[in-house]
């Protein structure tokens, strides 16, 4: 009796496949339920986080932006110094006089997702706020680059005019037209940079003067106005309309513009609004002076100025605080009105010392300069 030896079947490939082999393999190939479970997690990952991203939630981030050394070049590459004097005597600096910025994202035209805020949240130096309590829900992004760059530059007229004027400089100032808005009827009539002299033939030297010449019209009356453009007086008949409350307006942002005896400028880029006021006027006023203002010192601060030198608050200070600490400082000016927000947000390293004024600003770095701040208001 003969016996059949059965030869397992043989691939082309020349290796040897039992049934055992095919079945491990088909095996092999098929999802087990550990490995479904994580590819379900991964895809609702996935969908969670593109989701996220596509929702946009009415608030505003607020983070440290950079800081910029008055006394030094441009952060624009070109190396050209943010403040240029021709006209006067400039002396030599050193140290840095740095003003700070915030960077805001969740306004007209940046939005903010659902991530944007999960991160903000778990940082201490940003802030989350409703958009409303930092932009009017009204306007649109051109509008805020628009207001912010009038801002911008009368901080730098103002800073410009008390930095003079510390040096025992005369500097007259006149009430001019900063910006004029879409529903003004005045579009056409007046123009951005007019100086005002007179309304209704009442002489206007200060902002409060306008507006008190104005209330004796009703909304949509025509008033007689006296201006200086381009050097020459022109009388104009400019119709109003109606304000805040019902109050007669002209629909225009107004200004202060000065006789300078020097020329003086400033290039902050492309950084708006009005905070950067104090440093500028002290950067202006060491460059005018003899021997180092700073003395060395790294110091940096924020405040809006007036045109009497008064410093005002500004927004931010907490994330104001913190860039500049990145950015090396180690002493920082802050408005007095805004010492509430400072306590209990000062970074390791920094000191704060408050300041209301420009005098008082420039008292603080001298003391800074010469290691005697014993005697300094701190927040």
């Amino acid at each position: 009796m003969r016996t059949i030896k059965r030869v397992p079947e043989q691939p082309a490939d020349g290796t040897l496949a039992t049934r055992a082999d095919v079945l491990e393999g088909e095996s092999r190939g098929r999802l087990t339920r550990g490995n479904k479970a994580i590819l379900a997690a991964f895809f609702f990952f996935l969908v969670v986080m593109v989701v996220g991203s596509l929702v946009h939630l009415p608030y505003a981030v607020m983070s440290p932006g950079p800081t910029q050394d008055t006394l030094g070049t441009s952060a624009d590459g070109k190396s050209t110094p943010i403040i240029s004097i021709s006209g006067l005597p400039t002396y030599p600096t050193d140290g840095a006089l740095r003003f700070t910025t915030v960077r805001v994202e969740g306004g007209p035209g940046y939005p903010v997702d659902v991530w944007d805020i999960l991160q903000a949240w778990i940082d201490p130096a940003r802030d989350v706020l409703p958009v409303d309590d930092v932009f009017d829900p009204q306007v649109t992004q051109q509008q805020v680059a628009e207001e912010n760059a009038i801002q911008m530059e009368g901080s730098q007229e103002e800073a410009t005019a008390v930095a003079l004027r510390a040096i025992g400089k005369q500097v007259p100032t006149h009430i001019a037209i900063a910006g004029i808005t879409d529903t003004s009827k005045a579009k056409g009539v007046l123009q951005v940079g007019d100086r005002l002299d007179r309304i209704d033939g009442t002489a206007i030297t200060t902002s409060e003067g306008v507006r008190d010449a104005l209330q004796k019209k009703k909304p949509g009356d025509t008033v007689s106005m006296t201006v200086t453009r381009k050097g020459k007086e022109l009388t104009l008949d400019v119709p109003t309309v109606a304000g805040q409350g019902g109050r007669t307006a002209l629909g225009v942002l107004l200004g202060l513009d000065h006789d300078f005896p020097a020329k003086i400028t400033i290039d902050a880029g492309s950084i708006g609004g009005p905070s950067a006021g104090l440093m500028f006027s002290l950067g202006i006023y060491d460059k005018l002076t003899p021997g180092p203002l700073a003395g060395g010192r790294q110091i940096a601060g924020t405040g809006t100025i007036d045109d009497q030198g008064v410093v005002g608050p500004i927004g931010g200070i907490r994330q104001k605080l913190a860039g500049a600490r990145d950015d090396g400082a180690q002493y920082f000016l802050a408005p007095a009105d805004n010492c509430n927000e400072v306590v209990g947000h000062v970074p390791d390293g920094l000191q704060v010392f408050k300041v209301g004024t420009f005098d008082e600003g420039r008292a603080a770095v001298e003391a800074i300069a010469k290691g005697q701040t014993g005697s300094l208001p701190h927040c």
